[in-house]
């Protein structure tokens, strides 16, 4: 059960970014004026998908509390390098965002170091 509080960290830090990065595209460009930046940003702020990523944040904060409960912040923080992981693959499926070699090296040392910096 203890590794489920790091899991569940990572499903509600995962699904807030890819949230946010839907409804911002959609929402589209950042508009030139100050007054437009406001009204835009308060649009995002109201949209019910950014409140549902807010809340993921906030839920994602608790399970994060739960697992300090269960081990040293050292053995379970490298776990949360998988967000990485998990955002580049899925920003591929989802975005249609490229995956270069240059990714997948710097995702296959990621996960190098989640192994390494989670032991003992």
């Amino acid at each position: 059960m203890s590794y489920f509080y790091i899991l569940l960290t990572i499903v509600f830090t995962v699904y807030g970014q890819l949230v946010l990065k839907w409804q911002v595209t959609a929402g589209g460009p950042l508009p030139d004026a100050t007054s437009g930046k406001l009204a835009f940003l308060l649009r995002l702020l109201l949209n019910p998908w950014v409140i549902s990523a807010f809340i993921s944040a906030f839920l994602a904060s608790i399970a994060w509390m739960a697992a300090m409960t269960k081990f040293e912040i050292s053995h379970a923080y490298p776990f949360m390098s998988l967000n990485f992981v998990l955002v580049l693959l899925l920003s591929a499926v989802f975005f249609n965002e490229t995956i270069t070699l240059l990714k997948v090296a710097g995702l296959a040392l990621i996960i190098l170091g989640i192994i390494v910096g989670s032991q003992g």
